[in-house]
Order: C-alpha cells, then sequence, then structure tokens
C-alpha cells in the first residue's frame, strides 16, 4: 500500500500505537507520521504508507488547526490538567478579559518550549529530563498564530474553549499558560482535538474501528489518499511520454521542451511531475532553464 491515511486518534493513544495498529490492519510496514500527537490528544493523524514515506521530511504544509479546553486559576508542571499539580488560586476573570489577549497570542509570537516536550537539548528530550526533575533553559522560537478565536468561556467555572489554526511547532499549551501568565492566575489546557493537519481534515479522517472494519473487508487501501496529495500547493506540470521515461529513470528536463516554455519559472520553485495519463511521478525543481528531479514517487 502506498498512500496517506488520515486516522482520527483516539484519547490514551501515542501516535506510534497508532502506527503499530494500522501496521497490523494494513501488513504495511513502512509507516511514518507528520507530526505526533500527545496520547491524551485526539484528532487528525496523517499517516504516510510505503513510497509516501519518502515524502516525511519534504511535506510543505505544516500548518494544523486545533480546539483546545482550558480552566484558569491552576498551574501543573506539564501545562495541562494532566500534570502535577504547581499552583492553585480562585480566578475571577471575565470573558472581555480574554478576548482583549487573543491579539497579543496571534500572528508572529515568540514561544519557549515546554519542558515536558520532545525537543532536543544536548542530545535529549526534553521531557525525559522532566522526568528527572531537570528543568533547562529553552530558548524561545518563533511561531505563527493564524488565527485564534475564544469559542465559549464559563465565568462561574473559569473555563472555556479555543480554537487555534497555527504554524509547525506552535504549542497550544504553551499559549494557554502564558494567557493563564498575562491574566496572573494560571492556566491549562484540558482537552486538545487537532481538527486538520497538512491540509487534511476531519471530515478526511477515519477512527481506528472504521479502519479495523475496512481491513476485515479489504476496503483498507481504497481509503488511501495519494501520494500527490501531499503536495497539493504545488502547480501541475504534465510532460510528454519521452520526457517522463526521462525524468522516471533520473534524469533532468530542459523546461522549453515543456510547457513551462514561456513561463520563465523562478530558481527554486517545485512542480508536480506527471505524465500525460495523469500518473504523478515526483516532485522537480527549476534550477536555471532545467528541471532538476526534486523528489521521486
Amino acid at each position: 500500500m502506498n498512500g496517506v491515511l488520515i486516522v482520527n486518534k483516539p484519547k490514551a493513544f501515542t501516535s506510534f500505537d497508532v502506527v503499530a495498529v494500522v501496521r497490523r490492519l494494513s501488513g504495511q510496514r513502512k509507516i511514518g507520521h507528520t507530526g505526533t500527537l500527545d496520547p491524551n490528544a485526539t484528532g487528525v493523524l496523517p499517516l504516510l504508507l510505503g513510497n509516501a514515506t519518502k515524502a516525511q521530511d519534504i511535506v510543505p504544509n505544516h500548518d494544523k488547526s486545533y480546539i483546545a479546553e482550558f480552566r484558569l486559576g491552576i498551574t501543573t508542571d506539564t501545562l495541562d490538567i494532566w500534570g502535577e499539580v504547581k499552583t492553585e488560586c480562585e480566578s475571577h476573570i471575565t470573558r472581555r478579559q480574554i478576548e482583549a489577549l487573543i491579539p497579543d497570542f496571534t500572528g508572529k509570537i515568540e514561544q519557549i518550549p515546554p519542558m515536558y516536550s520532545a525537543v532536543y537539548h544536548n542530545g535529549q528530550r526534553l521531557y525525559d529530563l522532566a522526568r528527572q526533575g531537570i528543568e533547562v533553559e529553552r530558548k524561545a522560537r518563533n511561531v505563527t498564530v493564524y488565527e485564534l478565536k475564544l469559542l465559549s468561556f464559563d465565568e462561574s467555572t473559569q473555563s472555556g474553549t479555543l480554537t487555534v489554526s497555527c504554524s509547525k511547532g506552535t504549542y497550544i499549551r504553551t499559549i494557554i499558560d502564558d494567557i493563564g501568565a498575562k491574566l496572573g492566575v494560571g492556566a491549562v489546557m484540558t482537552a486538545l482535538d487537532r481538527t486538520a493537519a497538512c491540509g487534511y481534515t476531519k471530515a478526511d479522517s477515519l477512527t481506528l474501528d472504521e479502519l479495523k472494519q475496512l481491513a476485515e473487508n479489504g476496503g483498507l487501501e481504497s481509503k488511501l489518499m495519494s501520494t500527490e496529495s501531499l503536495f497539493s500547493v504545488y502547480p501541475e506540470l504534465v510532460v510528454s511520454d519521452a520526457q517522463a521515461k526521462r525524468f522516471y529513470n533520473g534524469g533532468a528536463l530542459d523546461t522549453a521542451r515543456t510547457a513551462l516554455s514561456k513561463a520563465n519559472p523562478a530558481d527554486g520553485a517545485i512542480f508536480r511531475v506527471k505524465d500525460r495519463s495523469g500518473k504523478f511521478l515526483g516532485l522537480g525543481i527549476i534550477c536555471d532553464t532545467i528541471i532538476n528531479i526534486y523528489k521521486h514517487f
């Protein structure tokens, strides 16, 4: 099997647990994923099967969207409700106070990764250090929050829900913790559901139960998205039969002999190269007037 399978990850499963389940159901040993979800998080987890694993390091769209629940008046070592409580206090924050802070966390912002994260520090994962009771200084990272909205807030329980659309590497727990710090009462994430990742949405996803049923009926492969779908942001270039054979065999193409002859594409531009039947051959990258192979599939 070659392609992308969009899984709706359940709570209490690690991303690797999901990979193990799909490996067993599909019989495909070669499986990767495009971004880890914490065990207590749910939602969209794209898995790469077979030749699609070649795309793991070059997927162009790593943007993600989430629905996150939070509670004010508490902080923990993990920045979520499943961690060890560090502080608790009475909180009487209003919805208006939270909404006033939303612009501060929208656009290009800096974040310090939480200690309980998979970021490396001197060759060790931060979460491994955190479990040993070690806290180290972390450098702030630049991330982009495209949209942040307060969907709901119950002033009696000091609990609410946010929607977030953001770039790769954004920690939703950290946004919530930082909002709590600005409000002076602390805050923790209480639930997280990823609604979109790498251009795929919940509507594209399947639960593990649905995958099991499909596998039993021999229909699992029919639910694979094409490897090409990972690269939909790149324009398509259809080439002749001779050019397709040359490209497939590792040869570069002359732009003057393709549909790009009058387009003057910029150096570094990437195209989805396809033959006349519509078969996806791989990605080509422009260098002067030559289309070099960027990645074969």
